[in-house]
């Protein structure tokens, strides 16, 4: 048996006749930048969010830029951050001049660690960006509570937690804003590049639209220097057309992850995901710690099986990020996740035949390894 890592052409292959007549009309009415059909998926994605303001931009990266420098982030600034997370989260940060520093994430979740934060506070620290990360929230009453404290801004990376929530609020409703990716394989895809920005605070949505469309509020009049970093209509409109599905994708990749959960009790190769009490997780991805990730990954490739690894090396320990002096050691969970993770198979349309068959692969290995 095949599994793929993912298999976008499957979930395509499901709504096809709507997303061709939505490009359809968008290419109808020739609305291809910003416009109308972007409008239409702000308010869309606001609803889903639970908060006033969705503002479409043309990535993840840029959602987590434009953010930053919506709130007052500059040269000379701290942004605190976590160590495992896709580069564009310190990217977004470094992109306004300001440094990021980290700390270490929590053994269960893989997130950012409250009881950490307060050390790293520094009077240049303006920011503190917890990462939601695979699709899991952050501990996000400790972490607004000593940013409360210190009057310090709270940017959610919720680039891979589309609809996950934390008692029972959305990803994205309970920092100052919510930065979203809708990179083609996120739970929430678009069909190229897009991403947006979430927030209940009208001046700062005001603002973030400003710096998207070249720092004017009105044509041919730019009141600061911004970029073109409008979303496209085309992925407006198909964003609207998915987001109908997201709670029933999220569902899905819930009960895998629940059936996988079942399968791995009985694999002592590796490590499961833990749903934190607090959490709604919506597992983007499905990573497992394996002591002897490798060689696992080679042994199920033989059997058909694709897997992936999020993220190899730590931020802190990439080689663009050696100026602020990190080394082996300093952040240690992020740095055993990074040498134990192990991304599964994870999309809505896997088949309970073929998760069964990835589970059975890795009791097949255990029991290999174990004689």
């Amino acid at each position: 048996m095949k599994v793929p890592f993912l298999d976008l052409k499957a979930q395509y292959d499901a709504i096809a006749q709507e997303v061709e007549e939505c490009m359809k009309e968008v290419l109808g009415r020739c609305a291809f930048s910003g416009g109308p059909f972007v409008e239409r998926f702000e308010d869309e994605f606001a609803s889903f969010c639970r908060c006033k303001h969705a503002v479409g931009v043309g990535s993840g990266t840029e959602a987590l830029w434009l953010a930053l420098l919506g709130i007052g982030v500059q040269a000379g600034d701290e942004v605190i951050t976590s160590p495992n997370s896709f580069i564009a989260t310190a990217e977004a940060i470094s992109f306004c001049g300001a440094s990021p520093v980290f700390v270490d994430v929590e053994e269960g979740s893989f997130t950012m660690n409250p009881a950490l934060l307060e050390g790293a506070i520094t009077p240049r620290t303006r920011a503190i960006i917890p990462v939601h990360l695979f699709g899991q929230m952050a501990d996000m009453d400790g972490i607004l509570a000593v940013a409360r404290r210190y009057g310090i801004a709270v940017l959610e990376d919720a680039c891979q937690a589309h609809g996950a929530e934390y008692k029972g609020r959305r990803a994205g409703s309970l920092g100052d804003a919510g930065c979203f990716s809708f990179y083609p394989g996120k739970n929430l895809g678009a069909y190229g590049e897009a991403g947006c920005v979430v927030t209940s605070d009208s001046q700062l949505a005001d603002r973030i639209r400003v710096l998207r469309d070249h720092g004017q509020s009105r044509k041919y009049y730019h009141e600061v220097v911004g970029i073109n970093g409008r979303m496209d209509g085309l992925q407006g409109a198909v964003l609207s057309v998915k987001l109908k599905y997201l709670d029933a994708w999220n569902t899905a990749r819930r009960t895998h992850a629940a059936l996988y959960g079942k399968l791995l009790d009985e694999v002592p190769l590796v490590a499961a995901p833990k749903e934190m009490s607090y959490a709604r997780h919506v597992y983007h991805v499905y990573a497992v710690r394996a002591g002897e990730r490798d060689s696992l990954i080679t042994a199920l490739a033989e059997s058909g099986i694709a897997c992936g690894v999020h993220y190899p090396v730590p931020i802190h320990l990439q080689r663009c990020y050696a100026s602020l002096g990190g080394s082996t050691g300093s952040f240690p969970v992020a740095e055993r996740c990074a040498k134990e993770f192990l991304s599964l198979p994870m999309f809505p349309e896997l088949t309970k035949e073929q998760i069964t068959y990835v589970g059975g692969q890795l009791v097949r290995l255990s029991a290999g390894r174990s004689s």
